[in-house]
């Protein structure tokens, strides 16, 4: 009866020790999920004071003033603002001989052989 007793002590004693144990470990992770948890907390407030930092470096004032400050850039002014104009006489009067058969109603004024810029340009210029 005491060989029954003294296995049901150690027994018991094991089961109390993998009680500790499992105990202990349970804790030991309840505590690291509660660090892992603020961690996440602090880094989720770090990323929304980010993007409201990003929100405000990115404004059009800001972006404005450093363009004027640090790149020297100024704002388009029709004062200061050259017109290019590109007529190609050359091809002018390539078409225009190639025309000649033609009759005079169908042979291409002057105006309209202005080159694809000079109309660019034209429109451009009449926006202010």
């Amino acid at each position: 009866m005491t060989r029954i007793n003294l296995v049901l002590l150690l027994a018991v004693l094991l089961s109390a020790l993998y009680l500790v144990n499992i105990q202990y470990e349970s804790r030991r992770l309840f505590t690291e999920l509660d660090k892992a948890q603020s961690e996440e907390r602090r880094l989720a407030s770090e990323y929304e004071r980010l993007q409201v930092e990003k929100r405000g470096q990115a404004t059009s004032a800001r972006v404005e003033k450093l363009a004027r400050e640090k790149l020297q850039m100024r704002l388009v002014l029709p004062a200061i603002t050259s017109y290019v104009s590109y007529n190609d006489s050359g091809a002018a009067k390539s078409a225009g001989s190639a025309r000649a058969g033609g009759t005079a109603s169908n042979q291409a004024s002057p105006a309209s052989q202005t080159s694809p810029v000079t109309a660019q340009t034209a429109s451009a210029g009449a926006k202010p």
